[in-house]
């Protein structure tokens, strides 16, 4: 995973320091240079409460993995703010077709000082203890995808990377209850019941989940895309901890 992260970049600020950044999150949801496309969106994301859950702070330092178009990425960097840190972490096993994923993690970091674009492949170990959240939105599933994969010991480089009482969010679009990982590659969901087993068998321990992105209407049967339910299916939100 990630390589290149100078430890002078991951200084925690101080609690005056967050005392001194009045309501960080919503001031980072209500930025006026927030791209029409961010905020077009949401509604159907929730931003403020899905970082609220996260516990994301000023002067963090968060992972976000496979960032897409940088949605969260800029939300991060104004919450974490000059003393905190953002990596936007696309694994090269996602390159070789296309490096279009890190064209647009590039793109997302203009303007953002504190975002660094990280790339390399993905099982390659990284730091230790270097980081406060490791977040991955709507694409644990596609890991299960790539050939050769052990996804408890990706999970592993995962807690290892974390400080101990780190944050690691798993964001999904939910497949069928005891489906396991049958709907992957097809619809490109995945049962939440196999996210916990994976990451608690890599040691983490299991915080909750919010229902903010929950849609008891959706069936969970009809791929993502599918204009029935794409940007409405249901989605799960796991926190773990790596304990202390």
């Amino acid at each position: 995973m990630i390589r290149h992260l100078t430890i002078a970049a991951l200084l925690i600020a101080t609690p005056a320091a967050y005392a001194a950044a009045p309501s960080p999150i919503a001031a980072a949801v209500a930025d006026p240079s927030r791209p029409a496309e961010d905020t077009a969106r949401d509604a159907e994301r929730k931003p403020a409460d899905m970082l609220a859950f996260a516990g994301v702070k000023p002067g963090m330092a968060v992972l976000d993995f496979m960032p897409g178009g940088g949605y969260f990425t800029r939300l991060f960097s104004d919450v974490v703010g000059p003393k905190g840190k953002v990596i936007a972490y696309i694994p090269d096993e996602f390159l070789a077709k296309s490096q279009r994923p890190l064209e647009r993690a590039t793109a997302a970091a203009q303007g953002h000082a504190n975002v660094q674009v990280e790339h390399n492949p993905l099982m390659a170990p990284g730091p230790d203890n270097v980081l406060d959240v490791v977040w991955t939105s709507q694409n644990y599933h596609d890991l299960h995808n790539l050939p050769g994969i052990d996804l408890v010991a990706f999970n592993k480089l995962v807690f290892r990377s974390l400080k101990p009482g780190g944050i690691y969010i798993v964001l999904d679009h939910a497949a069928p209850a005891g489906s396991g990982l049958t709907n992957t590659n097809d619809l490109h969901r995945i049962d939440p019941a196999a996210v916990r087993k994976e990451a608690e068998a890599a040691g983490f321990v299991f915080v909750g989940e919010s229902k903010v992105l929950a849609n008891p209407a959706d069936a969970r049967t009809a791929k993502v895309f599918d204009p029935s339910v794409r940007g409405h299916t249901d989605q799960f939100i796991y926190k773990f901890r790596r304990p202390k």
